[in-house]
């Protein structure tokens, strides 16, 4: 440790530095995938500017989505896919019939094939995992890769929120350590905003205006705020008044959109992913839309048993909503710069329950990542003949936020801290480079 106790002693390091140096020496360098002394000039930086963030809660299985293998059969319990197979834009890259209009399209799109992590094959630790990146700590509350965004780039327009939620809140897509003003605004109604945004009709703007004098008088008589908690507090009812006024709100106004796209995006669903076009466009960094109400097949993605007798249902949901998604972005010259990922907790196994569904899988499954200027190929990674082992190209969690991280041009190796506390921002992830070529 002699040599660290001299790098403390130079005068142009400082605390925090110090404290990064013994956490990696601890940790041993000889494991690490990147240096400590890495310069900002060898990382790779892409050119994104948003991200759309597609949930799909319950775990979405590859096999028979992203990852076709041969065709199994549920009833004589041979594993396999529950679909046949297509070909697409890429060849070689084929996926469940079921992605028809996806298909043709998937020159804009890596399914990367080999997402894997080692948490226990359990909903909500799969789900705090997919969201932060890490698991479930009892001494510190990681931050969400939502609020990991936003904390590093911030919102693109000041007249618009970084990260917002169109789902139900939930602790996993939190800002963790990072503090309130990382967190997201969330609403569940595409047809109106955040609930915390909308002033009732019987506060004129008059009215309004009295209001937001008199808290600015009680602010300034005040103490000034020392604890950081406070202020990130007022910081946020602050941004709340800027985004309550109307031209934010008309974001939310989806009737505004032609009838033919907003037909062609399909349901409930499909006019989230319309909600988030519309957010992107008004400078939002960042959107989770989360396919977690009404779920066509009464199930949702977790296809135990029966649950698998109407999948293809959310299936054809997903691939119409997502190729509208991507279509439409690209008309609007918004794809290079917009980033959508799909992600799921775990994959699905190749083996049939006893009720013809299937069990959870998080040793190997897909995640999907399109436009946001990455150098698409189709599919990453290979998975074994039943899509069960990883067999080339392993992508693991962390290594999947790296990737994510530096499609938006943000320092993947850098250290976040809760209060000196030195956290990797990645858990040490490295991007495929390959995508960025």
């Amino acid at each position: 440790m002699q040599s660290l106790k001299n790098q403390c002693a130079v005068p142009s390091f400082n605390r925090r530095e110090c404290l990064a140096a013994g956490v990696a020496l601890a940790g041993g360098l000889a494991t690490s995938k990147f240096s400590l002394g890495e310069t900002s000039s060898k990382l790779i930086r892409g050119k994104a500017e948003h991200v759309i963030s597609i949930w799909l809660g319950g775990g979405m299985g590859q096999i028979d989505t992203f990852d076709p293998k041969r065709k199994g059969d549920p009833k004589t319990r041979k594993a396999g896919a529950y679909y046949d197979s297509i070909d697409t834009a890429v060849p070689g890259v084929q996926l469940c019939e079921h992605l028809k209009k996806l298909a043709p399209l998937m020159d804009r799109v890596t399914a990367v094939r080999t997402v894997n992590h080692e948490s226990i094959d359990e909903h909500a630790a799969a789900t705090n995992r997919m969201h932060t990146g890490r698991s479930i700590s009892g001494t510190v509350t990681y931050p969400s890769l939502g609020s990991l965004v936003t904390h590093e780039r911030g919102a693109v327009s000041d007249g618009a929120p970084p990260y917002v939620l169109i789902g139900y809140p939930n602790v996993t897509r939190g800002p963790g350590f990072l503090g309130a003003g990382h967190g997201y605004l969330y609403l569940t109604n595409t047809n109106e905003g955040p609930a915390g945004l909308s002033r009732p009709d019987h506060i004129t703007s008059d009215r309004q205006a009295r209001r937001e004098s008199f808290l600015a008088v009680l602010q300034k008589q005040g103490k000034a705020a020392s604890e950081q908690k406070v202020r990130d507090y007022e910081a946020a009812i602050q941004q709340s008044l800027k985004l309550s006024g109307p031209e934010f709100n008309q974001a939310f106004q989806l009737d505004k959109e032609p009838a033919e796209l907003r037909t062609r995006y399909g349901g409930e669903f499909g006019q989230r992913c319309l909600l988030s076009r519309r957010l992107v466009e008004r400078g939002v960094r960042f959107i989770e839309v989360s396919h977690n109400l009404n779920f066509l097949n009464g199930a949702g993605w977790d296809v135990h048993y029966e649950g698998i007798l109407q999948q293809h249902k959310l299936i054809q949901e997903m691939d119409t909503a997502v190729a509208t998604l991507i279509s439409d972005l690209e008309q609007k010259k918004l794809l290079d710069k917009t980033l959508i990922v799909i992600t799921t907790e775990f994959g699905r196994p190749p083996e049939f329950d006893s009720g013809g569904g299937r069990g959870h899988q998080g040793t190997a499954f897909s995640c999907v990542l399109a436009g946001g200027g990455l150098a698409h190929r189709g599919a990453w990674g290979v998975t074994d003949e039943l899509s069960k082992k990883i067999v080339e190209n392993p992508v693991d969690l962390p290594d999947f936020f790296a990737t994510i991280l530096a499609s938006l041009g943000i320092d993947y190796t850098k250290n976040l801290y809760a209060n000196d506390r030195p956290i990797p921002i990645t858990d040490g992830g490295l991007p495929v480079k390959e995508l960025f070529a």
